[in-house]
């Protein structure tokens, strides 16, 4: 077991009585906006493109609910939970054994507990079972120390390579400053 691994299965075994991975559901959607609104890192969708994620690509996102009494929806059980952090991605359809990690946010109140990697094995586990991936790829700025951390850990506990390379150069987006968004590979995963 690597440093990586046994750093996240001790936060696993404390964290995760307090929160559920699921797939995330339509009523989902306005708490994922918030969370990615409130993350102050991603580029924020309109709140009507998080609502359609949770429609059309459940099966490729997950969200972590947290399932204690006191953080939740008044239209929730506290067993059912309000969403806490997720991840949305999608199967790229020109590679369809490629998963793309479109977002991956946590509210501020979980940060630093190892929530987004255990919902991104969560997730990839998931998806290599069912839907056969065998690479995981995701885009991150050059400033996003976080993402870049959390990828760079993910291959090490997978044991997978992970390549770099200019996907999106920062001139092409319509914004003025925005940085070049790299995109990262990571493979080969097995079930």
């Amino acid at each position: 077991m690597t440093a990586a691994q046994a750093d996240l299965a001790g936060v696993r075994s404390e964290f995760t009585r307090s929160f559920r991975i699921d797939a995330p559901r339509v009523e989902d959607g306005a708490a994922i906006w918030r969370i990615a609104r409130d993350s102050q890192v991603l580029d924020l969708n309109s709140s009507y493109s998080y609502l359609l994620w949770c429609r059309d690509f459940a099966a490729t996102s997950v969200v972590a609910r947290d399932t204690t009494s006191g953080h939740h929806d008044a239209a929730r059980s506290a067993a059912d939970g309000a969403p806490i952090a997720f991840v949305t991605g999608y199967i790229r359809p020109e590679r369809p054994e490629a998963l793309v990690v479109w977002q991956v946010a946590v509210d501020r109140a979980h940060r630093g507990k190892g929530l987004a990697g255990t919902l991104l094995d969560a997730l990839t586990r998931r998806v290599t079972e069912e839907q056969g991936i065998t690479s995981v790829e995701t885009t991150v700025t050059p400033d996003n120390v976080a993402s870049d951390r959390m990828f760079q850990a993910y291959s090490e506990r997978h044991g997978a390579t992970l390549e770099r390379e200019v996907l999106f150069d920062g001139g092409l987006f319509p914004d003025t400053g925005h940085q070049p968004e790299v995109l990262y590979r990571i493979g080969p995963l097995t079930p």
